[in-house]
């Protein structure tokens, strides 16, 4: 074959079909959608998300966009968020949190996706076992249940003559349930009884706390809940306000200004979340992704907040914690 006649059978190939699917695939743009509880893009641990993405090669804008759905407390809008996901047709769907991965999964059994929190896939129907999911979905558990005696240990360490314990719960969400359950077990091994206060709305808040005055409960558990996370602000205000020694699960709170918190290193689960993509983006499927569980844990003391409530934390406590607030 001469020059010339290489150069036009070239051409016929670079201008075939074929070619032209090829330059269109290599120029397709990954849709990534966020099925969120509250807030929007700038959540922060969105912000981990996509810089993680970024050293991943995933670049905003060029080989990677995103979509954002966010229910703001509206449990109820979940199922028409995940459709609106489902109907742009996103080739993942983050879900933040057992609901938000429950409307997920009844929109689609097609798209992947990764969840992020999730207290108990397995028994929430989410995944056949965390080392074969068998689905389409995969991603992070959050080990709530198994840590809620922990939890509670370590109220009753800073709290010795604690006898009744108040917990926020959120009857709406199945993971609470395991939950508060788990909670129970460890009680009983305490001595400790509880009194569990239901948390549907923002409007149950102030009625829980003056049930805890009532019931003279000595400290308080907040549960791993979306809805209860979106309104820490009010909740640690009044469990100031009513002076209960309180225990809660992310490092926000005590931020915020709670006693204590202990729980996964939540960053780091939204790290693993994009590892979690990258590799779907790559071709990998959930059903073969083994789910992973926290490794990480954080103990994080208010030690402002305890001056404020009279409290003495032990020594012992201050040593292990990762993080002490003045």
């Amino acid at each position: 074959m001469n020059r010339r006649s290489f150069v036009r059978a070239l051409g016929v190939v670079l201008t075939s079909p074929f070619a032209s699917a090829l330059a269109q695939e290599s120029a397709r743009i990954a849709t990534v959608g966020f099925l969120l509880p509250t807030t929007g893009p700038d959540n922060p641990m969105l912000a981990i998300v996509r810089g993680k993405l970024a050293e991943l090669s995933y670049v905003e804008g060029q080989s990677i966009r995103f979509e954002y759905r966010g229910a703001y407390g509206h449990v109820d809008r979940l199922p028409s968020l995940a459709e609106e996901l489902v109907h742009l047709n996103v080739d993942v769907i983050v879900a933040v949190a057992t609901p938000e991965v429950q409307a997920a999964q009844q929109a689609t059994r097609k798209i992947p996706i990764v969840m992020v929190a999730v207290v108990d896939p397995v028994t929430s129907g989410f995944v056949a076992s965390l080392a074969r999911p068998g689905g389409n979905i995969t991603g992070l558990s959050l080990l709530s249940a198994e840590l809620s005696g922990k939890r509670l240990e370590l109220l009753k360490e800073v709290v010795p003559g604690v006898s009744r314990v108040a917990v926020l719960w959120n009857p709406n969400n199945p993971s609470n349930a395991l939950q508060i359950g788990a909670t129970k077990v460890a009680a009983q091994a305490l001595g400790v009884q509880l009194q569990p206060l239901e948390i549907r709305g923002p409007q149950d808040l102030e009625r829980a706390f003056q049930a805890a005055t009532r019931g003279h409960a000595g400290a308080l558990i907040a549960l791993d809940d979306p809805l209860i996370v979106a309104h820490r602000m009010q909740i640690v205000a009044l469990a100031a306000k009513t002076r209960l020694p309180a225990m809660y699960g992310l490092t926000a709170y005590a931020r915020a200004g709670g006693l204590i918190t202990y729980g996964p290193n939540i960053p780091d689960l939204f790290r693993q979340a994009a590892v979690f993509v990258g590799k779907i983006l790559k071709g990998a499927k959930p059903a073969d992704l083994p789910v992973e569980q926290p490794t990480k844990f954080e103990l994080v003391i208010n030690l402002k907040t305890a001056k404020a409530l009279g409290l003495k934390i032990p020594d012992s406590m201050l040593v292990q914690a990762d993080e002490v607030i003045q």
